[in-house]
């Protein structure tokens, strides 16, 4: 591999040297300390020490609140100064303890961009910490480890973590540099089980404002290189934006320096120019040695694009990438700049979440590697819904065991296995608010079978944004298969089962409440050998809101659309009951045009609880479970007949006389509606 400079002063790393948590080979040379907020490296074979104090900038942050950019400058420059020529070495920051980490929990190791400092997540090291066994790569300002050094390094590395947890992914994080170096790794090591995350990838550094930049430096003095709109912006991620907010440019001068002058005096230590250009030497070496390897990754990838990043053309290198890479997804954040890492409003474990890349074994299992969704993600999926939510101010009734219905979720079982089988609105419209408005009014977390489509790399691509499905998967839900719902009752989940599929949600015009089930039992005899309460439900609402102008009958006639049929149902995906015959066989995905209306309102009905625990043996016998499967059948039309004839005694039925009673009431005021 060709080496960015020849130099006496290029070295290879040592062999990895880890925490105190697990022996690895090391050098026997003295190694500056680390500051407070990280555990320095250690040969001890001692478990982890917890961390006894925090350092002084994290003491002084608001609880709950997460470092930015300053706050990493200010940690990154402490770090630069204390003298130190190397070799590069890992470090786990206190904020990665490790004291809730879930069990199992794959290693992450850290590769920073530019600067070097391995202080890049540092908004993100708490919520990490639970998903990930976290290392960060620290590279002194001093030192002057060759490209290839440091591939080799960070391959040790794994190839450690590797044989210390062979079942187990190693995720590689890198940012501009570091995910070339993360990239060529991979390349170098086809068959490991690898993750690679790619954070404004610096693959392009050949098409970018860098390499133009580079060839400058050696005109500019130590420090004023910094004093470049490109540099300001790798410490603000959107200078260029900010100050053009400001009215004045005297004004804007004086406000944008006086701001960035206490960041860029630590900024000084950790980009000097000697080191900037031993970087961006690397750079070319990196983008030019792993761009002719790209074939040869065999790792799934993702590739965090920023849209505003100045340094970089990230978003059109994460196309690039998304077609030379075998297994890869991309991500756009249109308003980030090049330190996305440090801004707010983005979340990587989230990402990752969202991506279906988080896993803990070879394969992913979506039930066992499933994480409930944070605060933060419910409140975003939440947001996401908020507008239909407001438009359609869903009305939830729920049967108790009397039979008596009742506004709200009282009638709702609180103990799983439970599964709620009903009918699917079209374009699955109900679904964000179901599962928030009963997750918000009683805790319980639904996890629903959803079709094979949502969970295809390939599907992505059709969407208006690549993380178009990010939200739902975040929220629990997985790919309907015998394998998977049997996970989910075997784990006592309330699971959320809609027996018409896709073929009920994507249904024709005047098929709207048409339940479109299979003949047979599907799902009677699995729920009764895990004991599971059978919960029907109806929903209807679809017609207030809006009308099929065209459906699937009507795009087939169109002269172009069997290429854009064709186009949304390839890709391999997987085919739903290939032993069903007629409509029900067709589970393939099409788009419907609809125009809106002026909206009315979502009405919900949890049907009484249908109880299965004690009646397996009972309910082996098919003419039994089939008997049963047509009755929760027969209940979930009744329930959407109930709703279709007592919506006509709302008053409130339309968005109109709601918006007035907001107004007289208050904005928090729960509107009435028909009386059950």
């Amino acid at each position: 591999m060709a080496a960015a400079t020849a130099t006496s002063s290029a070295v290879s790393p040592p062999g990895p040297r880890l925490l105190p948590r697990r022996a690895s080979p090391g050098s026997r040379r003295r190694v500056t300390p680390l500051p407070r907020w990280v555990a320095s490296a250690s040969k001890s074979r001692e478990p982890r020490p917890r961390p006894a104090s925090l350092s002084s900038m994290e003491a002084a942050m608001k609880p709950g609140s997460r470092p930015g950019v300053r706050e990493y400058v200010e940690a990154a420059g402490e770090m630069a100064r204390r003298p130190d020529g190397g070799p590069p070495r890992w470090f786990a920051p206190l904020g990665c303890a490790g004291d809730e980490r879930i069990p199992g929990a794959p290693t992450l190791l850290y590769l920073p961009g530019i600067d070097g400092v391995g202080l890049g997540l540092i908004r993100h090291h708490q919520r990490l910490a639970k998903m990930f066994d976290v290392w960060c790569l620290h590279i002194p300002v001093q030192d002057r480890t060759t490209f290839q050094g440091l591939v080799e390094y960070v391959e040790r590395t794994v190839k450690s973590e590797r044989s210390r947890a062979p079942d187990r992914p190693v995720y590689l994080v890198g940012e501009s540099i570091g995910a070339c170096i993360a990239l060529a790794v991979a390349a170098r090591n086809r068959d490991a089980d690898l993750v690679l995350v790619l954070v404004n990838p610096g693959t392009s550094f050949h098409r970018s404002q860098l390499q133009s930049l580079s060839a400058l430096l050696d005109l500019v003095p130590d420090p004023f290189h910094l004093s470049t709109p490109q540099f300001l912006n790798f410490l603000t991620g959107n200078f260029m934006k900010m100050s053009s907010r400001i009215d004045g440019a005297g004004q804007a001068l004086s406000e944008v320096t006086s701001g960035l002058l206490p960041s860029l005096k630590y900024l000084a230590d950790i980009l000097p120019k000697e080191s900037i250009i031993w970087k961006m030497k690397m750079l070319t070496t990196a983008a030019s040695f792993v761009n002719s390897r790209l074939h040869a990754v065999k790792a799934q990838t993702l590739v965090i694009a920023s849209g505003n990043d100045e340094l970089l053309p990230s978003r059109d290198e994460a196309e690039r990438l998304h077609g030379a890479l075998k297994k890869c997804r991309i991500r756009h954040f249109r308003d980030n700049g090049h330190k996305i890492l440090l801004e707010n409003g983005f979340d990587l474990a989230t990402s990752i979440k969202g991506s279906t890349y988080y896993r803990r074994s070879r394969q992913t299992d979506f039930v066992l590697d499933y994480l409930p969704p944070t605060p933060d993600e419910l409140e975003k999926a939440i947001d996401h819904n908020r507008l239909l939510n407001f438009a359609t101010d869903p009305v939830m009734l729920s049967t108790l065991t009397d039979g008596r219905i009742v506004r709200g979720l009282a009638g709702m079982p609180r103990e799983g296995p439970v599964l709620l089988v009903g009918y699917h609105m079209l374009m699955g419209f109900e679904l964000g608010p179901l599962v928030t408005g009963v997750l918000r009014s009683t805790g319980i977390h639904i996890r629903g079978l959803a079709h094979p489509f949502m969970f295809n790399e390939s599907s992505e691509q059709l969407m208006p944004d690549t993380s178009y499905f990010d939200l739902p998967r975040i929220m629990g839900a997985v790919p309907v298969t015998g394998v998977n719902f049997y996970k989910l009752l075997s784990e006592k989940q309330f699971v959320l089962l809609f027996p018409g599929g896709a073929r009920e949600a994507l249904h024709r015009k005047g098929e709207e409440y048409k339940l479109f089930w299979p003949e047979q039992s599907e799902f009677v005899r699995m729920a009764s050998r895990f004991g599971a309460t059978i919960v029907p439900f109806g929903v209807v609402g679809e017609d207030d809101i809006c009308d099929m102008l065209l459906d699937y009958n009507d795009l087939v006639k169109l002269p172009f659309y069997d290429s854009i049929d064709k186009k949304i149902n390839e890709g391999g995906l997987i085919k739903l009951r290939t032993d069903s015959t007629g409509e029900i066989k067709n589970q393939d995905m099409h788009p419907v045009v609809l125009t809106p209306k002026v909206p009315g309102r979502f009405y919900f009905i949890f049907g009484k609880p249908i109880e299965t625990r004690g009646r397996e043996k009972e309910l082996r016998d098919k003419e039994k479970a089939q008997h049963l499967y047509l009755h929760v059948k027969s209940e979930v039309e009744s329930c959407i007949k109930y709703l279709k004839e007592k919506r006509e005694e709302d008053p409130y039925r339309s968005i109109l006389p709601r918006l007035l009673y907001k107004a007289t009431h208050g904005s928090d005021a729960e509107i009435p509606t028909f009386e059950p």
